[in-house]
């Protein structure tokens, strides 16, 4: 095949390794590094309330609808044998449990487990009017004090959320006029407060709805919700701070339900309450992508090495690294030039090298190597043939390594045992390879090969034990087709070898 060939070949390969990684870094939010962690938001409301005797309880409760910015990671449920469904509108989310008969004092759980969505900014409200709940009119005398406030306000703004900046300005100033301090009567708290701002602005015919916010303080137990204002402007929802008038929701808050309907509602029971807590934790970004993944319903991670048993993901997050490996001898051999025996001695060799850590390893192998050597060159006086010559060296490469580990167990070098993670038949082949260019070519050059296959081991070695290398072939196995993209114009090399310029720089001097 031509060269051209190979050049799009290599170019199709890695466009579509680079576009899946691409995707499942910006969509799925994947992590490049092993070590990043994200922050996960576990906020917990317990209700609490009394059911009446012999009487039916039902119990509907707001939930987070997609809170803005945030993955949901999961939610549960917990209600020892109540009934439960979900209810979901389009603009408002409740839990509904049930139970045909009960009694004394009742405790329900509602949990969500949130996580920052790194792959999308926090979207703005839905658009679209969708109007709450309808509030109560305000009273005659209220009615009239927010008439004329609202009347002083109307030309110092342009549209609806300045106008209901304004107001908010004009209704929480120091100085409060008398039609301010009548609006501020019979206030008890800040959800009395929220709704009475929207029953003004409602007066003013503006688009207006209470919002209710669950604030993610790490530690946080037996709070409440905060209540939040949002006005309509013509395209979208806009927050607004009921206190200040300033748009935008506060750092770290969630969106738990829109409208003036009851957060809590009991039909047979009484004294109901519901306390807030939260807490902070962390948790590894590929375990967050991969559920933000499941919610996606992302097909590509139901067919990821994630969905193998975790025994089966172990096995494969060391079998992908014996291709970096191969890479790595390709590069070695065909651009830089060293000799080795063989093609995938050095990388078994390299994976061994992981069990029996470095230096105990290249140790190992030397003695190994060393002592075969000698037998092999006593089997070569017997005048054997080739296949009982090889089957004798691989007997006595086993009884090398059994005399070994026994021989560094007593005297207390528990590394000496793992010379057994030593590939029998690689070892074998290498002692004959390596006797064979002996008698043909002499010691420095059975030597040179030698040396050779056992730098490059290392090499394979080093990379082969990088946590980040590990991590990306793992995460992304499609990076693996980069690798193969790679391999392939490797092999259509032809130039020069690194080495072999050093060989002959007094040539090319001249």
């Amino acid at each position: 095949m031509s060269k051209l060939h190979v050049r799009l070949l290599a170019a199709v390969l890695t466009a579509v390794g680079l576009a899946l990684c691409y995707y499942k870094v910006e969509i799925l939010g994947l992590p490049l590094l092993p070590t990043e962690q994200a922050e996960v938001w576990t906020v917990e409301a317990r209700i609490e309330f009394k059911a009446r005797r012999d009487t039916a309880v039902k119990v509907q409760f707001a939930i987070p609808r997609a809170p803005r910015g945030y993955t949901v990671l999961d939610e549960n449920f917990v209600a020892s044998d109540y009934g439960l469904t979900t209810d979901d509108n389009g603009l408002r989310r409740q839990a509904r449990w049930a139970i045909r008969e009960t009694h004394g004092w009742q405790v329900l759980y509602y949990r969500i487990h949130l996580a920052k969505d790194p792959a999308a900014e926090a979207s703005p409200p839905p658009t679209g009017v969708v109007m709450p709940v309808e509030p109560q009119s305000l009273p005659e005398p209220l009615q009239a004090a927010a008439r004329g406030l609202l009347n002083e306000v109307r030309s110092k703004s342009a549209d609806n959320v300045t106008f209901a900046q304004a107001l908010l300005q004009r209704l929480n100033a120091a100085d409060a006029d008398s039609n301010v301090s009548l609006l501020r009567q019979d206030i008890t708290g800040p959800d009395d407060w929220a709704r009475r701002i929207v029953a003004i602005l409602r007066e003013a015919d503006v688009s207006a709805r209470p919002v209710y916010l669950a604030i993610l303080k790490d530690n946080a137990s037996r709070g409440s919700l905060t209540p939040w204002v949002e006005v309509f402007d013509g395209d979208s929802w806009v927050d607004l701070s009921p206190s200040s008038g300033e748009t935008g929701l506060p750092g770290d808050a969630i969106v738990w339900t829109v409208g003036s309907e009851p957060l809590l509602e009991i039909t047979g029971g009484k004294n109901g309450r519901v306390e807030y807590s939260v807490r902070r934790h962390s948790q590894e970004m590929t375990q967050i992508a991969e559920q933000r993944a499941r919610k996606m319903g992302s097909r590509i991670m139901e067919f990821s090495l994630f969905s193998l048993p975790v025994k089966t993901q172990n096995v494969y997050r060391v079998l992908l690294l014996v291709p970096i490996g191969a890479f790595l001898i390709v590069f070695l051999r065909n651009v830089v030039g060293l000799q080795t025996f063989g093609t995938f001695m050095p990388i078994l060799i390299a994976a061994a090298f992981r069990e029996t850590q470095l230096l105990w390893g290249v140790a190992m192998f030397c003695l190994l190597v060393a002592l075969g050597l000698l037998l092999r060159f006593y089997l070569e006086s017997l005048k054997l043939l080739l296949v009982p010559r090889l089957a004798a060296v691989l007997i006595i490469v086993i009884l090398l390594m059994a005399m070994v580990s026994v021989m560094t167990y007593k005297l207390g070098l528990d590394r000496g045992v793992s010379v057994a993670l030593f590939p029998m038949v690689i070892m074998a082949m290498t002692i004959e390879r390596m006797s064979m260019v002996w008698e043909e070519f002499g010691p420095v050059e059975a030597l040179k090969q030698g040396f050779g296959s056992l730098a490059v081991a290392v090499l394979g070695y080093l990379s082969m034990s990088s946590d980040y290398l590990g991590h990306l072939v793992f995460v992304f196995p499609e990076l693996l087709l980069v690798v193969l993209a790679l391999t392939l114009l490797l092999g259509r090399y032809t130039g020069y070898r690194l080495l072999e310029l050093w060989r002959f720089r007094g040539a090319l001097k001249g």
